[in-house]
């Protein structure tokens, strides 16, 4: 006899974090580059393989790394969440990356109003976008896991739509390198978990010298 098995079919956290993380959903995700047009301009990053070392380096040792723990913190609410999001904001290395987390915060915080309750006089009014989405999913119990699985997917997804409008990668190649990137997506996730903010740096050096350079090109796409 086969195995049966049966899944709660009442709860909608993997339909709100498929809604809310989608490219779809109305925070203006597709603008921003996080630096990677200046690499890809400079000639930083021109290939595949390029492209899943900055990425990598990123996911391991850089601002998605640190947004994962930002994320984390805010979900488990142990640290008062304005703390978390001033170190949020400082981590950001330059105007535009300052730009970026705040615009996409604001957004994300506006468009899943439909979800959460108003937020109180302790909720500052400006989130970063990583503490915007660790919050917001804490509000409606969803598990801190999941929504790191699902925050990573979706971070490394834009950089990967962001590479095909900016150099010569196929559709084919993105996928096979969002498929690659799949245990290194569920390890991330699982060490972000287990982190406190203690555990937060950052040695990604030429990526942030990357965004602090973008608003100096004449000629660009993105907004970081």
């Amino acid at each position: 006899m086969p195995i049966r098995t049966t899944t709660n079919m009442t709860d909608p956290s993997l339909l709100r974090l498929m809604t809310w993380l989608s490219p779809a959903f109305p925070v203006g995700g597709f603008a921003w580059s996080n630096g990677l047009e200046t690499a890809c301009l400079n000639g930083s990053v021109v290939d595949i393989e390029h492209l899943q070392e900055w990425i990598s380096t990123s996911l391991k040792y850089g601002a998605i790394h640190n947004d994962l723990i930002l994320l984390a913190a805010s979900h488990k609410g142990e640290v008062p969440l304005p703390e978390i999001n001033e170190l949020a904001l400082a981590l950001t290395g330059s105007a535009e990356r300052h730009k970026e987390t705040t615009e996409l915060g604001s957004a994300f915080m506006t468009a899943a109003q439909s979800w959460t309750n108003p937020t109180d006089g302790s909720t500052p009014k400006t989130l970063a976008y990583p503490v915007s989405v660790g919050w917001v999913a804490a509000q409606s119990k969803i598990a801190l896991n999941n929504t790191l699985i699902a925050f990573a997917h979706a971070v490394v997804s834009n950089q990967i739509q962001a590479a095909l409008r900016l150099m010569k990668v196929g559709q084919q190649s993105g996928v096979a390198l969002l498929a690659a990137f799949e245990p290194f997506l569920l390890e991330e996730a699982s060490s972000a978990q287990n982190s406190t903010l203690d555990d937060i740096g950052s040695c990604g050096l030429n990526m942030e010298l990357a965004a602090m350079n973008h608003e100096d090109l004449n000629s660009r796409i993105f907004r970081s």
